[in-house]
């Protein structure tokens, strides 16, 4: 045994050197090793020429430049040869994006606008921070935390960054309320952001929900609205999608399960590295029965149009208004390392008929963006017979009616836009924002006029727009340099009288007090609730 270990002893060296010299042979055969690259083991990823070259310029190019700039340059290059929807999103947008999406932000709860370089608080949230510290509508914001905020200089932007914070933060506001400046310390919260804009009795029975988009909290917003119509004696629905730009699928396929029977399908999604995923009907909805009519344009797109084209496939409901978008492409986001995120197409959907909504967009970005401006100019907008059906192939709905893809839903009844609208007088006042500013000066100087209305539907009935404050309106606009005002056609003295009624309502009742006094001369609902109400 002794004898053993001393010859080991002796031997262990000898050992050592010759592995060692084997291990330096075969390391000098191995790939890489007589270039200066690493070894199969540990080779290094291909960059690929775009790394390379970005590399290259950051490291060696004789001028500085702002390679974030560059970056972003070249991913947008990449991405317009993808489809319009696959999209870039820079770090300092990406927490407005995620914001909206998921229905809230951290905050004080405050709508406000900058007339004559000043901060005017236009409304405050019922029950949020600002209310809680005793912030009014009317008061003007002077100072955010020592930082002044009058001025040329000041953006609707720069304002927001100051008043938003982690919730729980103190913001120290100094306000000027009737001549007298206010050191008012406003502690942060949660501010919801609603995407059910409004929800009321539209007529007997009938009751109107307005979605704005899609959001984390759409389905809640929605549900908790249809309880509350029900209590009221709702047992027909219109849901009005104009203007939808979509959002989150989840959203559009659960409040379709609330309307349509158990294990219909509603919507299923497939890509070239994308399964097919079917999405149904779940359980028991809150309104599988009832008239229901849906109202839509060319600027519903997405979630909207999957949830108008499953109630149209299943015949659930009366599609009314103008053809959607066109948008049948389904977005993954994911997170990048310099704090920005790629959103993009990852599959198609496709609505129970089988059909496809998405419109081409091979002719590049730019024909894509131009589609509406096209349907308009072509008379699409203002004539059914001119819409243009793309994809010819027929689709049928459950009872056997024909219908079209490739290029948004038409509606099963077409309402016309109202080119009307856009005299010289009136392009003038909306694109100068006559409106919304004449409301929040009237209504801050006359609050004793709006008392009486306890809310949005007796301001709706009740409220008369008097010749006298028409034309207050009318001196107010002139400032603006609004021409015609001296001679307006009797049309767009009547356009202006129903959107300033309902701004001064908007200014009461926010978009709740807006859409119910906006929507008594809407063509589109009114037609909706003879549809509706003729249904047994």
């Amino acid at each position: 045994m002794i004898m053993s270990n001393r010859k080991l002893n002796v031997f262990l060296p000898l050992l050592f050197a010759v592995v060692l010299a084997l291990g330096m042979f075969l390391g000098h055969k191995m790939p890489g090793s007589n270039n200066g690259g690493a070894t199969v083991f540990f080779n290094k990823p291909n960059r690929g020429p775009l790394q390379e070259v970005m590399d290259l310029i950051k490291a060696k190019y004789v001028d500085s430049l702002n390679t974030d700039d560059l970056q972003q340059e070249a991913i947008e290059g990449l991405l317009t040869h993808l489809d319009p929807h696959s999209i870039y999103i820079p770090p300092a947008e990406l927490q407005r994006v995620n914001e909206d999406m998921e229905g809230n932000f951290e905050g004080i709860g405050v709508e406000f606008n900058i007339t004559a370089d000043t901060v005017n608080v236009v409304s405050v949230l019922s029950g949020g921070p600002s209310e809680t510290a005793g912030i009014q509508t009317g008061d003007k914001i002077l100072s955010v935390n020592d930082s002044l905020v009058a001025g040329n200089s000041i953006t609707p932007d720069k304002i927001r960054k100051l008043l938003r914070g982690p919730a729980g933060s103190i913001v120290n506001t100094l306000v000027l309320r009737q001549q007298k400046q206010l050191k008012i310390p406003i502690k942060r919260g949660v501010i919801p952001l609603y995407s059910v804009d409004a929800s009321y009795m539209a007529a007997p029975e009938v009751g109107y929900i307005k979605i704005s988009k899609f959001s984390a909290t759409t389905y809640d917003e929605f549900m908790k609205a249809i309880h509350q119509l029900e209590k009221q004696g709702m047992k027909k629905l219109v849901i009005d999608l104009r203007q939808n730009p979509g959002g989150y699928l989840d959203a559009a396929t659960r409040i379709a399960d609330e309307l349509l029977e158990d294990q219909k399908l509603i919507v299923y999604t497939k890509g070239k590295d994308f399964p097919r995923t079917d999405y149904k009907t779940k359980r028991p909805g809150m309104f599988e029965k009832g008239a229901l009519a849906i109202l839509t344009d060319e600027g519903s797109a997405s979630a909207s149009e999957i949830l108008a084209g499953a109630v149209q496939d299943w015949d659930r409901g009366t599609i009314i208004g103008r053809r959607t978008f066109g948008k049948g492409l389904v977005q993954e986001q994911y997170d990048l390392d310099n704090g920005g995120a790629l959103r993009l197409t990852v599959a198609r959907y496709y609505i129970p008929s089988g059909r496809s909504i998405q419109k081409p967009y091979g002719k590049g970005h730019d024909d894509y963006d131009d589609d509406i401006a096209e349907r308009y100019h072509h008379g699409e907008l203002v004539n059914k017979d001119s819409i243009k059906i793309i994809d010819t192939i027929p689709y049928k709905t459950a009872s056997g009616r024909r219908v079209y893809g490739g290029g948004g839903i038409t509606p099963d009844i077409f309402i016309p836009f109202d080119t009307s609208r856009f005299t010289p007088t009136l392009t003038a006042i909306y694109t100068r924002n006559t409106f919304s500013n004449f409301a929040y000066y009237y209504y801050t100087g006359h609050k004793e006029v709006f008392g009486p209305f306890r809310d949005a539907g007796a301001f709706a009935k009740g409220f008369q727009l008097s010749n006298e404050l028409m034309n207050d309106f009318k001196t107010y606009a002139k400032k603006d340099s609004v021409p015609g005002l001296d001679h307006l056609t009797p049309r767009d003295e009547m356009e202006i009288r129903t959107r300033l009624k309902a701004m001064l309502a908007r200014q009461l009742y926010r978009t709740e007090g807006f859409y119910e006094t906006i929507n008594a001369d809407d063509p589109m609902v009114k037609k909706a609730l003879e549809v509706v109400e003729k249904e047994k």
